[in-house]
């Protein structure tokens, strides 16, 4: 699976954006009947959608000839009393539901002529209106006079979150491959050949910092490989990823100006990044947050014989990880220096993933390190809960143990 997962990662990469090519591609034809008379030269056609205007046909003829024809949708503009009318007259006519993008840029198109025309029945000249619209878009400089941006507040949580993720994802994949590990040990009798040499906790640290450094060998050749795979593959199959686009992108390319403008801000946001400081410290937390979920996860393994009976000892453990998640993201994007973001980036079950969050944001130095110290510090302390429990819990057999029974074993 380590040169096994690049390429199905690949290969779904390239049949999604194959896929969308295909997407993209497809025309639809869509036929207006508008009563109304407003709306002659509004629709432009496109190179994937072509608007056809129907002319001295009553609705069901209209709609049972788009039918016959195979037409995508019939929109039907009804002559209105008043403009105000069109808001709830206006209806359109497919086979199936059409998609929320479509319905978005027709409405959108009708919007901006009935609200002309609205204006032009108060006297009122919507071209004027809008050549003396004010767009305000507020510059942001920090007290020493750093320029920031809007752009960049969204590129630290984009940064922040996918680090967090990455070490949430690794404990979780890794663990479990601790735990499984010390249960099929357990279970095929070997670890009793094992632990007449070897102490426990030697065992323990060995199995945790052996799989540890599998795992981190692992994860950098899956990035070796997706790199070059994500290189070469779309070259051979002539697709280009960067032009398939989603309606969402071409609409944000087409309200900033376009795609060129905004690359350029995202480099320029990305060089005034801590690079260094958020490398650092990301391989700190990875490695002390693994190390810690790691050792509880060796403990669980060695007190059940089955990978079944874990699960009421898995809850415990996971939900630190999922509430530093929910913390990371709906505190720190809110206020990475408040009173909840702080407090949660030194408990060491949650620092990993909430200062990870915080970083990118401006954390000074002293509190990072303060973090880091307690996080392998109570690392230690896991590592010595682990061992008593790894201790006794490898040599028992037959019974689930309870939490009662695990508490007993730290006296032994």
């Amino acid at each position: 699976m380590t040169f096994l997962s690049p390429l199905i990662f690949v290969g779904i990469f390239t049949l999604v954006a194959y896929l969308s090519s295909l997407n993209s591609s497809d025309v639809r034809n869509i036929s207006i009947l508008d009563e109304s008379g407003l709306f002659t030269d509004h629709f432009e056609s496109s190179e994937t959608l072509i608007y056809t205007f129907v002319d001295n046909s009553s609705l069901e003829a209209a709609k049972k000839a788009s039918e016959e024809e195979g037409v995508y949708g019939l929109l039907y503009i009804p002559k209105p009393e008043k403009i105000e009318d069109l808001a709830q007259s206006i209806t359109f006519y497919s086979e199936d539901s059409p998609s929320l993008t479509l319905m978005d840029d027709i409405e959108d198109a009708i919007e901006d002529k009935v609200n002309v025309l609205r204006l032009k029945e108060a006297n009122i000249d919507a071209a004027q209106i809008e050549a003396l619209r004010i767009r305000v878009d507020t510059n942001l400089e920090t007290y020493q006079g750093k320029e920031t941006s809007k752009l960049a507040s969204g590129l630290k949580l984009g940064f922040g979150g996918l680090a967090g993720y990455l070490l949430f994802m690794f404990i979780i994949i890794y663990g479990n491959m601790i735990m499984r590990s010390v249960i099929e040990e357990k279970t095929s009798r070997i670890i009793e050949v094992i632990i007449s040499s070897v102490k426990p906790v030697k065992l323990l640290l060995g199995k945790i910092f052996g799989t540890s450094l599998a795992g981190i060998t692992q994860f950098v050749v899956w990035i070796f490989l997706i790199g070059i795979l994500m290189t070469i593959v779309p070259m051979i199959l002539g697709i280009d990823p960067a032009a398939v686009q989603t309606p969402q992108q071409e609409l944000i390319d087409q309200n900033t100006g376009g795609i060129e403008n905004v690359v350029q801000e995202v480099i320029m946001e990305i060089n005034n990044l801590p690079i260094m400081n958020l490398i650092i410290m990301f391989i700190l937390f990875f490695i002390g947050g693994y190390l810690l979920y790691a050792s509880l996860y060796a403990a669980i393994g060695a007190a059940v014989d089955s990978e079944t009976d874990t699960q009421q000892f898995m809850m415990p453990i996971l939900m630190p990880l999922i509430l530093a998640v929910y913390v990371g993201f709906f505190t720190v994007i809110d206020n990475p220096h408040g009173t909840v973001s702080q407090v949660f980036s030194y408990i060491p079950f949650t620092s990993p993933v909430v200062m990870l969050m915080r970083i990118p944001f401006g954390v000074p130095i002293w509190q990072q390190l303060l973090s880091v110290v307690i996080l392998f510090a109570t690392f230690m302390g896991t590592v010595w809960f682990a061992a008593k429990i790894y201790r006794v819990g490898i040599l028992m057999y037959g019974k689930k143990p309870t939490y009662k029974e695990i508490f007993k074993w730290l006296k032994y």
